[in-house]
């Protein structure tokens, strides 16, 4: 039996009367917010409120007032939106619909609004304008390199200046000396931020402190942190730097005396790269604040316009065009490596740098210093883009002048440089740190040391650059460039007439033999007529000496330094 509304007693869902139109309560509309009643209150407020917001944002995250920089435009933007939200909340929400209520917002919010969109505008307009599609050249002109002769221009480095501890080993130097001094290792830590710099003729690097948590650093801010730590790389020799008054500007300290928002207060418009610490020849600690320019259109072409100087104990800033000399950290690594990089990809076209690819090439995956004169350089590898595991040459580059070389010579990556070195000592487990380029005998040669799983360097190695074969090893610098010399004249790439750096000869007859054993190995002990100085032999190195006898002339050549033993390197019977 079908069942219908009717038969359930006159049921129906429309209604519970019959026939009666259905009663629906009538609806109450929506009373508008009430608005400030005067338009200039409500405007005050509206930038009142946006002011304080933008205040607070911008002591907290230091955007740059600097159309160049990309976070102003994003301060910007959120200063426009607190305003628009505010205006919408002092004037009232008024209007009924979508269409209306949008109305009535830009009618609040008119000025605010036109100004982001303008904003956004600009940003790809300047985007689009400074692309690397359009301005290829100009992207492959911001590092001016220049060939050149790698044999006459980069100096032979004497063994007692090579440095030998990279940025990890310096790290377990810098916090093994502070945990010996009892009056600072429960009060501060080191930062990790060890920085290569050229100190009165030596490449060091220089760490600050920092406080070891929140109540330390309420305990000792008044005082601030009373010392610095040199890491001399040759001796690796670790010198807590002591000041009569301590620092109080850093990068992780905290309110107005950190070093970022102290920079910000001082220049808001500049954009700065990453600080770094250094010290002047007297040994007053700054921090040098490259300051970064963009040179094609709105946001392309970083480069560096000067540094600000910020004495890190007072405080006080000055702004420098041309750095002091002493300033060794003017360009940053990263920065270097970028530009040459446009340099290699963009010299013929943008088109050129993906489709044909004639004369393309990029630098290697990492970098190191090298310490010439008074400047430090950054040195790279350069390869083409086809990533095969070797160089083409490499560039030097000064971080103070921006003056770059490059220097062809093909031969092995760094990489592969320290997997043949390592070859050399598998049996010991031991692992090459990343390679120094430096001058040995006119060859370019890779030097590293040779660490073991405790990261204590027990060896050290150099490899030739165009022949990775040539390997050579030993205990100390001077034996190893001793033993890649002689195995660059085996090889024929020297005619022999290398002389060892940091060494000097002298001529004398044999006045006093004597002998020990070392290690194992037999040493023979040779002073010569009229001097008191005894020099060492290895009789493994130099058999001649297991046979000569006080009267010989003989001509011995011999590391040069202090003391009654000097380290004999090669002997001769005259």
């Amino acid at each position: 039996m079908a069942f219908s509304g009717s038969d359930a007693g006159g049921f129906r869902w429309e209604g519970f009367s019959s026939g009666a139109p259905s009663q629906q309560p009538p609806s109450t509309p929506k009373k508008p917010r009430k608005a400030m009643k005067s338009p200039a209150a409500r405007v005050a407020v509206n930038i009142l409120v946006t002011l304080l917001v933008g205040a607070g944002y911008f002591y907290l995250e230091l955007p740059a007032i600097n159309l160049q920089a990309p976070d102003f435009y994003a301060f910007a933007l959120l200063l426009c939106a607190v305003y628009c939200v505010c205006a919408v909340f002092t004037s009232g929400f008024q209007g009924q619909g979508v269409a209306n209520y949008f109305r009535f917002v830009k009618k609040q919010c008119r000025i605010p609004f036109f100004l982001a969109v303008g904003l956004v505008a600009l940003a790809l307009v300047g985007t689009l304008v400074g692309s690397v599609i359009f301005r290829a050249k100009d992207y492959s002109q911001l590092l001016p390199v220049e060939d050149g002769d790698f044999a006459e221009e980069v100096d032979e480095i004497s063994y007692d200046q090579i440095p030998m501890l990279d940025k990890y080993s310096a790290e377990r130097l810098g916090d093994r000396k502070l945990g010996e001094l009892s009056d600072m290792v429960s009060q501060f830590e080191v930062v990790d931020d060890y920085t290569q710099i050229n100190y009165r003729g030596r490449p060091v690097r220089i760490a600050t402190l920092m406080y070891a948590d929140l109540i330390k650093w309420f305990t000792n801010r008044s005082d601030g942190l009373p010392a610095y730590l040199l890491i001399d790389m040759v001796t690796q020799n670790v010198e807590l730097v002591r000041l009569e008054e301590g620092i109080k500007y850093t990068n992780v300290e905290h309110f107005g005396r950190n070093l970022y928002r102290h920079l910000r207060f001082h220049y808001p418009t500049y954009m700065f790269s990453r600080p770094v610490m250094e010290v002047d020849e007297e040994g007053v600690p700054y921090w040098i604040c490259p300051r970064l320019v963009k040179t094609i259109g709105l946001f392309g072409g970083t480069d560096v316009k000067g540094a600000v100087l910020v004495n890190a104990v007072t405080g006080e800033c000055q702004y420098y065009e041309e750095v002091p000399a002493w300033v060794d950290n003017l360009y940053p690594a990263g920065l270097i490596v970028q530009q040459y990089d446009f340099y290699g990809m963009y010299h013929n076209g943008f088109l050129n740098s993906i489709f044909g690819q004639r004369d393309v090439k990029v630098t290697t995956d990492d970098y190191n210093y090298i310490a010439m004169g008074d400047d430090v350089w950054v040195y790279t590898g350069v390869t083409s883009t086809g990533g095969d595991q070797s160089n083409i040459g490499f560039i030097l580059t000064n971080q103070r002048t921006k003056e770059s070389s490059f220097y062809s010579c093909a031969g092995a990556t760094e990489h592969s440089a320290m997997a043949s070195a390592q070859g050399q000592v598998q049996h010991l487990g031991y692992m090459a740190t990343f390679p120094l380029l430096l001058n040995v005998g006119g060859e370019p040669t890779y030097f590293m040391a040779m660490k073991d799983n405790a990261q204590l360097v027990k060896k050290y190695a150099m490899v030739n650059v165009q022949q990775y074969q040539i390997v050579a090893t030993g205990d100390t610098v001077g034996e190893c460039e001793q033993n890649y010399l002689a195995m660059l004249s085996q090889n024929g790439v020297l005619d022999g007439s290398v002389s060892l750096s940091g060494t000097e000869t002298v001529e004398g007859t044999v006045s006093e033999i004597r002998s020990a054993v070392l290690d194992g190995n037999s040493y023979y002990f040779i002073q010569l007529t009229g001097s008191d100085v005894f020099y060492s032999i290895s009789a493994v190195d130099q058999p001649l000496a297991v046979i000569l006898n006080p009267g010989d002339r003989v001509t011995v050549t011999y590391r040069t330094g202090e003391g009654s033993i000097l380290d004999g390197v090669e002997l001769a019977l005259s």
